[in-house]
């Protein structure tokens, strides 16, 4: 009863927790999402990306905005968090943990620099630039700093780059500069507590474990019992998703490092793979792209557009300083450095995690929060939409695979139909 009051509580008058305005509402997301699937099929642009762009308009033409949309409602953001986690989870079983091993020094360095450039620059723009508090600048830094796991591993799928060292080692960087967002995150703002280090003690514990006992359920009832594995990584994930929140974390983070260590595992079933991909990204992301759209606050922008673009500015240049010429070192080709540097710009999840963060602590007001989100969006739009159109390696795009049915040219219409 406490649940259905406090859902009553944040949405709208017009909208009751009865199951027809459920489904209604569900209709309504669903259909955005077919709209944008169907966009970005002729427009020949990355499904993810098309769903943000959606949201935002959607948001921007209903009266109401998102509150009429239900976006507020604890079950779509429930969703659209569990979609995060499972896009997160997928795109570490992704990585190769050989390949991961053979290009450590590349995946820490792109990451490191990746992470500490634009969160020292875009803190400098944020304090001298636009006047803002040291408190709410470092908070700034730190959402400006990351790369969007789930932007890059949707590009990754779209393109089929996620089959090759060159997309697996943007992946590794990807984790390495998220990892040191939130870790920032923690030391200056999260309190450490005995719930940090319960959180971490049984997170280690239970992922050294997860292989073992993922490989002796699959011989078990793998066979027999249907979807056992998916139900199990589901708990898993969900538990250690609690747990994260709980401990003043994210949940996305154990997702991550959860998909690492069943990555070869998951190598040896890519049928499995291809039925979570369907689960994740043919239900449960659309509510996360579409929702994150549906954050940005047109009329905010319009009325103070420079502070928008200072901060956007400041992210992308950044990494662009920062970046270019170290990926240089690794990638000599031109397109390939672009690429690699234009994808380890963009921002969406430990972004608007952080950006949430700040607002509900009173680090950042409601204004600020809002052009961070929107500088945080953009970023996850802009960058990819310039590194897909201007500068894809086409030479390293990986031929068609009979074994799981995929082309060279995913970029084309977005995630093709899996399962």
């Amino acid at each position: 009863m406490t649940t259905i009051h406090s859902i009553v509580w944040t949405l709208p008058d017009w909208y009751t927790p009865s199951m027809e305005h459920l489904y209604l509402v569900a209709t309504v997301w669903i259909g955005l999402a077919v709209i944008a699937a169907m966009i970005a099929f002729h427009f020949r642009i990355s499904i993810a990306l098309v769903e943000i762009c959606v949201g935002v308009i959607a948001a921007a033409v209903v009266p109401g905005g998102a509150d009429r949309m239900g976006a507020g409602s604890e079950w779509l953001r429930f969703l659209a968090s569990l979609g995060a986690v499972l896009l997160t989870f997928l795109a570490g079983a992704e990585l190769d943990p050989e390949s991961v091993r053979a290009k450590l020094k590349e995946v820490t360095v792109v990451g490191l620099v990746g992470f500490f450039a634009p969160f020292l620059g875009c803190a400098a723009v944020a304090r001298w630039g636009l006047g803002w508090s040291v408190s709410s600048s470092w908070l700034a830094g730190i959402a400006l700093s990351t790369t969007s796991m789930a932007v890059v591993y949707a590009v990754m799928l779209d393109t089929g780059f996620n089959r090759t060292e060159f997309g697996k080692g943007i992946l590794g960087a990807c984790f390495i500069n998220d990892l040191g967002t939130v870790i920032a995150l923690g030391l200056l703002f999260a309190p450490f507590t005995y719930k940090t280090v319960l959180f971490i003690g049984v997170s280690i514990a239970l992922l050294y474990t997860l292989p073992y006992l993922t490989t002796r359920l699959t011989l078990a009832y793998g066979n027999r019992t249907a979807a056992i594995r998916t139900k199990w990584v589901l708990f898993v994930l969900c538990g250690l998703g609690a747990l994260a929140l709980w401990a003043g974390s994210e949940a996305v983070l154990p997702a991550y490092i959860a998909g690492m260590v069943l990555a070869g595992s998951a190598a040896r079933d890519m049928v499995w793979i291809r039925r979570l991909r369907t689960l994740t990204v043919g239900l449960l992301t659309p509510f996360y792209f579409l929702r994150a759209g549906t954050l940005v606050s047109l009329p905010a922008l319009i009325a103070a557009p420079l502070v928008f673009l200072a901060l956007l500015g400041g992210k992308v240049a950044s990494k662009i300083f920062g970046l270019y010429p170290v990926i240089g070192f690794f990638r000599r080709e031109k397109n390939e450095r672009w690429y690699y540097t234009l994808l380890m710009s963009t921002g969406l999840t430990f972004g608007t995690i952080s950006s949430l963060y700040g607002l509900s602590h009173g680090i950042v007001d409601l204004s600020q929060y809002s052009f961070l989100v929107a500088a945080v969006i953009a970023s996850a739009v802009v960058p990819t939409l310039i590194a897909g159109a201007a500068f894809l390696p086409r030479h390293l795009l990986p031929e068609a695979s009979p074994s799981d049915g995929r082309t060279g040219r995913r970029g084309e219409g977005g995630l093709a139909e899996e399962g």
